[in-house]
């Protein structure tokens, strides 16, 4: 296996998120970028993002005492797309762009998001721990492979099958609702019975290990022929 260096500047990657809510947030996000008070700068959103996330893993862990802290959880949903969807948005908005820094501290910050969400959830009386590790485990396996095709193609993907992080967001609030109305019941499968929450978040795993294999399968194939051009002069 050859090893090559790839150098993309970062300010031209090309930025890809083809997202089923896309049509709801673009203007959203438009909107609130253009009348962010002046004193707020993108450091201030990305950890605000970062403390939205925190609040979500401590909310699922606190579920342990009350179902209501489901409420607050959702809520840092909402404030953790607010802080982590307008970092980006506003520094390119005011011209205020670090591309090495933004890319560095944004992607660092997501991992630490990650961690405490998916801990946090396993750390709930709702959802197995090797479940929600197996969640993360699958979440950060598909942030790599965005990471690395950034880096081999200057292309960053975060959306698939029109399904991205505010998509993973909604579904999330979605489901926190529904277990706070209807509690969490045991359903009776072929292989065992299980809570609906880990039944919900065991569909989520399965479909991240999907798409990560397919996706890496297909890159691998597409970067495989397009280098095997190179060699015929």
């Amino acid at each position: 296996m050859d090893d090559q260096k790839t150098d993309h500047d970062i300010s031209e990657h090309q930025r890809i998120n083809d997202i089923l809510l896309g049509p709801l947030e673009r203007p959203a996000i438009k909107w609130l970028v253009e009348h962010m008070p002046r004193w707020v700068n993108s450091d201030h959103l990305t950890f605000f993002g970062l403390f939205a996330a925190l609040m979500i893993g401590a909310s699922y862990w606190a579920t342990r005492f009350s179902p209501n802290y489901l409420w607050l959880a959702s809520l840092g949903f909402v404030l953790n797309w607010f802080g982590d969807s307008l970092d980006g948005n506003l520094a390119r908005y005011r011209k205020e762009e670090r591309p090495r820094y933004g890319y560095y501290i944004d992607h660092i910050v997501d991992t630490v998001s990650e961690i405490s969400i998916f801990l946090g959830l396993g750390l709930s009386p709702y959802v197995s721990f090797n479940i929600a590790v197996m969640g993360l485990i699958g979440y950060l396996c598909m942030t790599v492979q965005v990471y690395i095709t950034t880096n081999v193609r200057g292309v960053f993907k975060i959306s698939y099958g029109k399904f991205g992080p505010t998509e993973i967001r909604a579904l999330a609030i979605i489901a926190n609702t529904l277990i706070f109305i209807i509690g969490n019941p045991t359903i009776s499968l072929p292989f065992g019975e299980f809570g609906l929450y880990n039944i919900i978040v065991g569909i989520v795993v399965i479909l991240l290990f999907l798409v990560f294999f397919i996706t890496v399968f297909q890159e691998a194939r597409l970067l495989d022929k397009e280098d095997r051009k190179k060699w015929v002069k």
